[in-house]
């Protein structure tokens, strides 16, 4: 079973964003060396210590510095974008790498209301209702088919796929037959029903002629279990930060050791750890064994937030040689 990346470009406490580029720039690299099927970027909005604001340009550089890899979008959030828009940008990327660009695609904003608005140059409906059309709008446009020409997105073929954390994209890409990929790392409640959705709904389509599911689940390694939970500990600080409506960088281990926690901080931090796979190489094998068979999915995409880019490397390092050869 494969096992592919996503990168949400973690920008660290006393770092800049081009550090933390840099950092994803030697990621991909690696991850190509040690054997990663794919490598996604994440569209996020307004959050300082998240740097995948712009997925297109970003991939365009990741390819740019890898040759066989397969990289993407996790995903492009449509309704923040006009659908010609997005055919543009990865027909251009698809015409420049030929066969290793995905179109994950995304129907939450992403971001507050506010900064959607910003997004969308106004004051239109904020809901994903039509996510439908904007959808079908976009894949006409790889056809030629589309309300006016996307040049050059006639001809090219990103491999589309659809993301979601509930059923609503599940159930969509089970209608149309096209790869579902579900965000276990921060819905992990859903992920069974959504994922026995999407087989249930799925119908063959030019594209699959079998449901395929991926999940992308929060995992971090290190050489001992109580050193990879000192590493995992920012992240979930940093995830209560903007749960609390106060997002920033990623906290250093040591400033999120020192942090005062309440009782319900602690909780909520400690729920949070607990949905995902973390600890030394043998624990993050069994715990991602574990993951595999209960939710039977075909590839597993890892997200790993750490404060420090080379714990980051390292911790894919790890997880690769744990899993190796079966998985990489």
């Amino acid at each position: 079973m494969p096992l592919s990346v996503l990168d949400l470009v973690p920008i660290g406490s006393g770092q800049t964003a081009t550090e933390s580029l840099r950092q994803s720039t030697a990621l991909v690299r690696r991850a190509e060396e040690l054997g990663f099927r794919r490598y996604w970027v994440a569209e996020h909005h307004g959050m300082p210590g998240v740097g995948s604001s712009s997925p297109a340009v970003l991939i365009a550089h990741l390819a740019a510095a890898t040759s066989t890899i397969r990289v993407g979008s996790g995903g492009v959030m449509l309704p923040n974008h006009q659908p010609l828009i997005v055919a543009e940008q990865f027909g251009t990327l698809d015409a420049l790498h030929p066969g290793r660009i995905d179109l994950g695609i995304g129907r939450a904003p992403g971001t507050d209301q506010r900064t959607a608005r910003a997004l969308r140059r106004g004051t239109a409906s904020l809901g994903a209702d039509d996510f439908p059309e904007q959808l079908t709008e976009l894949s006409a446009y790889f056809r030629g088919e589309g309300p006016v020409l996307a040049v050059p997105a006639k001809g090219q073929r990103p491999a589309l796929w659809l993301l979601g954390s509930s059923g609503y994209s599940a159930q969509v890409a089970g209608l149309l037959g096209l790869p579902f990929a579900f965000a276990h790392h921060f819905s992990s409640e859903n992920t069974l029903p959504a994922l026995a959705l999407y087989r249930e709904t799925f119908r063959p389509s030019p594209v699959l002629d079998k449901p395929y599911s991926m999940i992308a689940a929060s995992v971090l390694a290190a050489d001992t279990d109580e050193e990879a939970g000192r590493l995992a500990l920012p992240n979930a600080l940093q995830f209560l930060r903007l749960r609390q409506g106060n997002p920033g960088l990623v906290p250093t281990p040591d400033e999120a050791a020192a942090y005062p926690y309440t009782d319900e901080e602690r909780f909520f931090v400690e729920d949070r750890l607990g949905s995902q796979i973390i600890g030394s190489p043998g624990t993050v094998r069994d715990g991602v064994q574990e993951l595999v068979d209960r939710t039977g999915v075909d590839e597993l995409m890892v997200v790993t937030s750490a404060h420090d880019g080379a714990d980051r490397l390292r911790s894919y390092e790890l997880l690769a040689k744990a899993v190796a050869p079966a998985t990489v």
